[in-house]
């Protein structure tokens, strides 16, 4: 087998057991299957969204209640171009059909900004999620890194950048509406992000030998502002507002995009809007993909709510950067992580020890009589 091999999911998709380093912990393994829809996500028409009265009112009224509720719902009628995203999904599946050296050429580990990588979530964690991804950082637009951009499938460069223009565009309007919503101007969230950064995370979800065991993407909510997900008819979406006791898996809607709020948003609200807590899961008869666009403020923005509501309290103790919330966030997760695997180590020493003393008890005393003794 070469060595590049090993390192995408190309391979490990073939056996028939899970390789030890993506099972999770059982607290965090799937509890509702890839499949299993729910319609609970409202699905928003954008058609009127434009007009000034009327339709305009009441999709507003739609994507606040969604917002206040989940953090998360799903739009259509949203105006990017059906051929545009039908281009951007195949490409997309194209560059994961390469071979796993093609792929490679592109390899992000050791802290390259953009390319392809296995896994990839926090740095630290022993549990591995099952996909792969190839992601690019598309804004400002100053700053784009073109040599980290994949140069195949042909067409690659000229499709990823007008579809990150136009997401960027449908991400503004949402924006719009969310500040409106607030009471405060319609660009105010956008200009909270100061020069918003757009990152695109273009996640493929091989067939998995055991998909009971792992998860796609672990639980977590976004980051920066606002998310933009292209899904394909798979499945495989989770969202849950009750803290995990409950998931759904988000029904798929045929050219629409979820719409995650993240943690940005979340406190620029002052917490009246949620950011949406949610997780990926696999299966084992079909691959699955789905690109996320994600809209986030510049490091050196300010986090604060933008508006305080009467009797409210600040859901955040001072101001402080995007890149510093960042920083916080990341510590608190690797940190977590690290006393829950400590918490397990710890369990099975003990249930170990455990063990051993059952064992102790169970093997036969030396200065015990024989059985036919005993029986005389």
């Amino acid at each position: 087998m070469a060595p590049t091999t090993v390192k995408t999911l190309t391979y490990l998709q073939q056996e028939k057991t899970l390789e030890s380093s993506f099972v999770r912990d059982e607290d965090e393994r799937p509890k509702v299957a890839y499949n299993h829809f729910s319609t609970e996500v409202p699905v928003i028409s954008l058609a009127g969204l434009d007009e000034v009265h009327g339709r305009r009112v009441q999709i507003c009224q739609n994507i606040v209640e969604a917002c206040e509720n989940w953090g998360i719902f799903q739009v259509v009628d949203h105006g990017v171009d059906a051929k545009l995203i039908s281009d951007m999904t195949r490409l997309a599946r194209d560059f994961f059909a390469l071979p796993p050296e093609e792929k490679l050429r592109f390899d992000m580990s050791g802290g390259k900004k953009g390319g392809f990588i296995v896994s990839s979530h926090l740095q630290g964690e022993a549990v591995k999620d099952w996909r792969e991804i190839v992601t690019y950082f598309s804004y400002p637009v100053r700053e784009r890194d073109y040599s980290r951009w994949p140069d195949v499938p042909e067409g690659w460069k000229a499709v990823t950048e007008e579809y990150s223009e136009k997401l960027m565009g449908l991400a503004c309007k949402l924006l719009e509406v969310l500040s409106e919503a607030m009471g405060l101007e319609k660009d105010a969230l956008t200009k909270a992000c100061v020069d918003m950064d757009q990152k695109v995370v273009v996640n493929y979800y091989p067939k998995c030998p055991q998909p009971d065991l792992t998860l796609g993407l672990k639980r977590h909510t976004d980051p920066g502002t606002i998310t933009l997900l292209l899904q394909d008819q798979v499945g495989g979406l989770q969202a849950t507002r009750d803290n995990g006791k409950t998931w759904i898996t988000v029904q798929p809607v045929q050219g629409a995009f979820v719409v995650n709020l993240g943690d940005h948003g979340h406190y620029l609200s002052n917490g009246r809007f949620k950011n949406a807590d949610h997780q990926a899961v696999v299966n084992s008869n079909t691959s699955r993909l789905s690109i996320a666009t994600f809209q986030n403020p510049a490091p050196n923005a300010t986090v604060y709510p933008l508006k305080i509501r009467e009797g409210e309290k600040p859901v955040l103790e001072e101001p402080i950067t995007f890149a510093e919330m960042y920083r916080r966030k990341m510590s608190t997760d690797i940190e977590l992580a690290r006393m829950k695997k400590l918490a397990k180590e710890k369990k099975l020493g003990l249930d170990l020890e455990k063990e051993n003393q059952l064992k102790e008890l169970e093997k036969p005393k030396l200065d015990a009589k024989p059985l036919n003794e005993i029986l005389a």
